[in-house]
């Protein structure tokens, strides 16, 4: 495909044995002033194409439905997508590969490379506020026996001040130390400094793309 994806890679997870992990970016010259529906319809192309280039094409591919709420489902292979209601995807299946989409909400990763499990996040301003992060977290420990201890946070890029008038990063970073998480780590972009890597809801005043938090466990 001759137009290029920026594809990002944090090296938090990159230095996390087996799993695969990409955050994308805003693509070139593409026209996505449209309603969110239609804009995903002319990114899949290209969010496919790097799904297939990360070596995920063969995995099942699962999102929520993204509802800026706290919900959190557990994932396998037989789900059906797009998961309703929620916000938030565990899994412990090397099957799958998760998906949330963002412009300027943060997508959250959580791995346990101890218990094999992993999660992702849409947490904006309403999920960071109503605590998804925390109950994601206590999901792990309640269905996996995660250790907190052991658990991986990375946040992805997302609008901060002064260009948004709340740090939600701040508020998920507090969420995951306060449920016992040492490891958090922030890239520390801001999408709304960056429109042209990243898609901006406020910027655009809602009539842009989205960019794709991806994360797989590895056989």
């Amino acid at each position: 495909m001759s137009v290029l994806l920026p594809m990002e890679k944090f090296p938090a997870l990159e230095a996390v044995p087996g799993i695969t992990h990409a955050f994308l970016g805003r693509v070139a010259g593409l026209d996505v002033k449209v309603d969110r529906e239609q804009a995903l319809e002319r990114l899949e192309l290209f969010h496919r194409d790097a799904r297939e280039k990360s070596g995920l094409s063969r995995r099942y591919f699962l999102v929520g439905e993204q509802v800026h709420g706290r919900e959190v489902a557990v994932v396998d292979e037989g789900t059906a997508a797009p998961v309703p209601a929620v916000d938030g995807l565990i899994t412990a299946s090397p099957k799958v590969c998760l998906g949330i989409y963002v412009a300027d909400c943060c997508a959250v990763y959580l791995v346990d490379p101890v218990k094999r499990v992993i999660g992702l996040l849409h947490s904006g301003r309403k999920g960071s506020e109503l605590g998804i992060t925390a109950v994601a977290i206590g999901r792990m420990r309640s269905q996996f026996h995660s250790d907190p201890a052991d658990i991986i946070v990375q946040l992805s890029p997302c609008i901060r001040p002064p260009n948004y008038e709340v740090d939600f990063a701040a508020l998920i970073t507090e969420q995951a130390n306060a449920a016992g998480v040492t490891q958090v780590y922030d890239c520390g972009t801001c999408t709304g400094a960056n429109p042209d890597r990243y898609y901006s809801y406020r910027l655009e005043k809602g009539k842009t793309g989205r960019m794709l938090a991806l994360l797989a466990l590895n056989d």
